[in-house]
């Protein structure tokens, strides 16, 4: 059983990393994604690069089985096996540049124990403020939700997504999740081991990072539009597999744009809004 009283002494817990964006990091980010551009020194660094920055560098052999770093560091010591992504949200300032000195600043916000229908949950929120060359770039804030292990996982159940008004399909190929994996420093087996993921997580197939999924969504607003968005907030509702395409959709409401992807015959996946 969770002692929330103790987790939640990680409220108000921070800590602070910096590292420079490269012409290797932005070039490399770039080729993951297919983005076309020179990624010289000042060059303007494409959006939702900062997950590849001022990761955390565990040692492998501190690595849980599943890949994720040891628990009861910065982060609270949740018992609960399973850890994923659900969501968060971004206010971009400024530009983060290539050649910049990139610092991360990150404090836990919240804490709370929930009931969900698989079994109990833990949601833990933390800030990040994003510097570049001292000046504040981004700020978010990002949700993470611990659970209990499941034996299996189907596919996203539920009423087929629509299409939106553009839509454009992503093919998640093994090379692609690798390489986000390796660009982001993400050990999470999930991503690129099938076999761990198979047997051990009860997936059909490798995980679509939650991050990668928000990554092509804010690019893909950005193109329709052309120019990056001032606010960027998004939501897991289902996880996507790599046993088939999946979807990026685009529906302009007034001055925001609804986002969301959809694996074949499956319903919205992530679904984010993104603001100017």
């Amino acid at each position: 059983m969770m002692d929330i009283k103790r987790l939640r002494e990680w409220i108000g817990r921070s800590e602070t990393e910096e590292e420079v964006l490269s012409t290797r990091i932005a070039t490399q980010f770039a080729a993951t994604l297919d983005l076309p551009g020179e990624w010289t020194e000042g060059a303007e660094a494409p959006p939702m690069i900062h997950w590849c920055l001022a990761q955390g560098r565990e040692p492998t052999r501190a690595l849980a089985d599943d890949g994720h770093p040891p628990r009861g560091g910065f982060l609270p010591p949740v018992t609960l096996p399973r850890r994923m992504w659900a969501g968060g949200e971004l206010s971009f300032v400024a530009p983060l540049r290539v050649g910049s000195v990139v610092e991360r600043r990150s404090t836990v916000r919240d804490v709370v124990a929930k009931e969900g229908r698989s079994g109990p949950l833990c949601f833990v929120t933390v800030e990040h403020v994003y510097r570049c060359d001292g000046v504040e770039a981004l700020t978010e804030r990002q949700d993470i939700v611990y659970r209990e292990a499941a034996s299996t996982h189907k596919p996203g159940q539920g009423q087929k997504a629509p299409e939106g008004q553009e839509h454009r399909s992503i093919t998640p190929s093994r090379a692609l999740l690798f390489r986000y994996s390796a660009v982001t420093f993400n050990a999470h087996r999930i991503h690129y081991d099938i076999v761990y993921a198979r047997e051990d997580e009860g997936y059909p197939g490798l995980v679509v990072h939650g991050p990668l999924q928000a990554t092509l969504l804010c690019q893909y607003a950005r193109t329709l539009s052309g120019k990056p968005p001032r606010r960027f907030a998004f939501r897991s509702h289902s996880p996507v597999f790599d046993t088939s395409d999946f979807t990026l959709n685009a529906t302009q409401e007034g001055e925001e744009m609804q986002l969301w992807t959809a694996q074949a015959n499956g319903p919205r996946a992530m679904v984010a809004t993104a603001t100017w």
